[in-house]
Order: C-alpha cells, then sequence, then structure tokens
C-alpha cells in the first residue's frame, strides 16, 4: 500500500462519489460536491471523473489531487 493511499469502507454494493467524498472530509456537505468535483483533480481507476453519482465498487481507486483512496466493501 502506497504512503499516501487511504483505505475507504462502504456497506452495500456501491459508494457513489460524492458519498466518499463526505466520508474522507473533502467536502461537509453534499451541496459542496458539485463545486469540489470542477475544482479538483479527480481519478476513478485511472479516469478522469466529475459525476458526483460515480458507482465506486469494491476495489475502485480513486485519486483526488494525487491522494489515493482503495474503496473496500465491509462485509461484515
Amino acid at each position: 500500500m502506497n504512503k499516501k493511499e487511504q483505505i475507504v469502507t462502504f456497506y452495500g454494493p456501491y459508494i457513489t462519489l460524492g458519498q466518499l467524498l463526505k466520508k474522507t472530509n473533502l467536502v461537509h456537505m453534499g451541496g459542496e460536491v458539485k463545486l469540489f468535483l470542477l475544482e479538483h483533480d479527480i481519478l476513478v481507476d485511472g479516469k478522469k471523473e466529475n459525476r458526483r453519482g460515480r458507482k465506486l465498487y469494491d476495489r475502485s481507486i480513486i485519486s483526488v489531487d494525487g491522494v489515493v483512496f482503495k474503496v473496500m466493501q465491509d462485509v461484515d
């Protein structure tokens, strides 16, 4: 694991990009997500992304301005 990589866990089949941004405290309220997506470089599995509703599944890799998050489904 990269020293900048952070693990983000979620319940259910997926988490949206907007939910991930809130869970990681990059935004505090859902209304901030759209603006955040316009102002920052976000990659999902290596491809540029700007949709807050983008579904992220187990083992997706998200990069936000060079900080990497690995999405892991919590099965408990």
